[in-house]
């Protein structure tokens, strides 16, 4: 029995926008930042959509507080990733629930900026072990599969459609970075430290959760080297790919 890693396909390419939605402030830059800084490297245009502003996340300062800490945060977090296109929904940090609030959220996002590509979180119930994943990463990555197939229909959530937003059913597939079922994976050596770069923006947050020892190129080299080495590279990323077409 062999005791390589299965290897990973490489991810497609073939496309130039994507929009990335997750829950927080913090969660495209502990697993997939590196890739996108690759890809406006490319000339690609990519997008953020944080669902929340992460205003519940550091226990000894006041959300109201927090929200602009953390928000300011993430926006100078994707500048150094090359993403200019920032938006923050504004739901309640720690208690997102799917369900169709969440969907039709989501799908103006996806309408208005009319992606090739749609990224996401891991949303599966665990990393791979023990360790759970938190309820509000499986809220979106749910609602994010359902809402890019909400966007194309024009008569889910209609009065979201106007002379200047239309139905958007162009998105080819969705990609959920950090899946513990990952099978597709992209070269992230060329890119490594500016994802390094984009963690440690988020200074306030990784100061309010007391790790005091925590070193974001050690932690991001840990799973880079593993998905690397899936892929004959030195760093990279790894994605869970959800075709959004029928037949793909």
């Amino acid at each position: 029995m062999s005791d390589l890693p299965t290897p990973l396909q490489p991810l497609r390419e073939d496309w130039q926008r994507a929009l990335c939605v997750v829950a927080h402030p913090d969660d495209m830059e502990f697993g997939a930042a590196a890739a996108v800084a690759r890809w406006t490297g490319q000339g690609k245009w990519v997008g953020y959509c944080m669902v929340t502003s992460g205003e519940a996340g550091i226990d000894g300062m006041h959300p109201g507080e927090c929200r602009q800490v953390r928000e300011a945060e993430q926006v100078a977090s994707a500048g150094l990733v090359g993403v200019d296109d920032v938006s923050f929904l504004g739901l309640p940090d720690g208690i997102l629930e799917y369900g169709v609030p969440l969907r039709r959220e989501i799908a103006a996002e996806v309408r208005r900026t009319r992606p090739d590509i749609v990224i996401t979180g891991n949303f599966r119930d665990t990393w791979g072990g023990r360790n759970l994943n938190q309820p509000d990463h499986i809220a979106v990555g749910r609602a994010v599969l359902d809402a890019v197939r909400d966007a194309g229909n024009r008569w889910v959530f209609p009065e979201q459609l106007s002379e200047d937003v239309e139905p958007w059913g162009g998105v080819r597939e969705v990609w959920a970075f950090g899946s513990p079922q990952s099978g597709h994976g992209v070269d992230t050596t060329a890119t490594f430290e500016a994802g390094v770069a984009s963690l440690e923006a988020h200074a306030a947050y990784i100061d309010g959760l007391g790790w005091a020892d925590f070193d974001a190129r050690e932690f991001l080299e840990g799973g880079s080297r593993a998905t690397g080495q899936r892929l004959g590279v030195a760093f990279g990323a790894s994605f869970e790919v959800f075709p959004m077409g029928w037949g793909e």
